[in-house]
């Protein structure tokens, strides 16, 4: 791992974490889909590892996976925290975070509410200075990497259109976020492209016995995640019969680079949803080590800084 050149106690706190070749010590906060597959990301980091497990039930009903593990239900159990990864539906992140911050914990999470991004990068960067720490948000892959990759197409074409197409495949925030509603017993959001970053949400519910379809519809398609799509909600028996992480992503660029028209950029990649999010997620608890205090999205970071290994072995090797 590379590390600041500072022994300075006055630095901030920050940058004086890892000094000395330590590994960087991270606590998953939450231990659904994206917290299992962190767990999976932090075995194989090679400058990382894990503080413990923060679960609301603590140790009880434990999953083999984590036997071996520190699980607790106070992140102060587990001691010495780098950074802690809030892998918590989206609408909790601010919450904890601004908890941890306090603490001088780092914090990193995938909020996914893209309308929002700016006043929650506001809110936790108060606290991420106060507290000495550094919040980085907003980092799954959409947003996430793709912002990055929309950044870099849009630079080199800077005027033109970009186009993000989803799917087809489920969406984890769109379906925790029905899970939410009363009466949802389970439920599925699945994302298909219509083109032009045009998307139709087809909804798969499980419900609860004596709930209405129609009340659990209308309360789903007037929900932020769903308020601007096409949304088409239907009743199953099973929603396990129907799961699959499965999803992907389109981006398109066509613009202008200088005076020459006609430029044309596309990304494509199919993946393993919660398992590249928790990819994202440990790439930035990295690189939040790397940053003066205060809360960043993906966009205003190094490339270099998500990846392992010394600056210089770095840029030999893909420069």
């Amino acid at each position: 791992m590379e590390q600041k050149q500072t022994t300075n106690e006055t630095a901030p706190l920050a940058l004086r974490r890892g000094v000395g070749g330590e590994a960087i010590r991270v606590a998953i906060v939450g231990y659904g889909n994206i917290g299992k597959y962190a767990l999976q990301a932090l075995v194989e980091a090679p400058d990382m590892e894990v503080a413990g497990v923060v679960r609301r039930h603590g140790a009880e009903n434990l999953p083999k996976e984590l036997e071996g593990y520190k699980v607790v239900k106070d992140i102060d159990e587990l001691g010495k925290v780098d950074v802690a990864i809030l892998a918590t539906p989206t609408r909790s992140v601010e919450e904890y975070a601004l908890q941890y911050l306090a603490k001088g914990i780092n914090t990193v999470d995938s909020f996914d509410i893209h309308g929002k991004i700016v006043d929650l990068r506001r809110s936790l960067d108060k606290a991420a200075k106060a507290g000495g720490a550094v919040s980085i948000i907003s980092a799954g892959w959409d947003p996430g990497s793709d912002s990055v990759v929309r950044t870099l197409m849009e630079s080199l074409a800077p005027k033109g259109i970009s186009y993000t197409n989803f799917g087809p495949g489920r969406s984890m925030g769109h379906s925790v976020c029905v899970r939410s509603k009363a009466g949802v017993k389970d439920a599925l959001s699945m994302t298909i492209p219509v083109g032009q970053g045009i998307h139709r949400r087809m909804v798969y519910v499980e419900l609860e016995e004596g709930a209405n379809l129609d009340e659990v519809t209308a309360a789903i398609k007037a929900d932020p995640y769903f308020a601007s799509d096409e949304t088409h909600v239907f009743q199953v028996d099973s929603v396990d019969a129907l799961n699959d992480v499965g999803h992907g992503v389109n981006l398109v660029r066509k613009g202008v680079s200088g005076q020459t028209h006609n430029q044309l950029f596309e990304f494509n990649m199919k993946i393993n949803n919660p398992a590249l999010t928790a990819q994202v997620l440990v790439n930035v608890a990295r690189a939040a080590m790397r940053q003066q205090p205060g809360c960043y999205t993906m966009i205003e970071i190094p490339v270099i800084d998500y990846l392992p290994g010394d600056r210089e072995d770095i840029i030999r090797h893909l420069v």
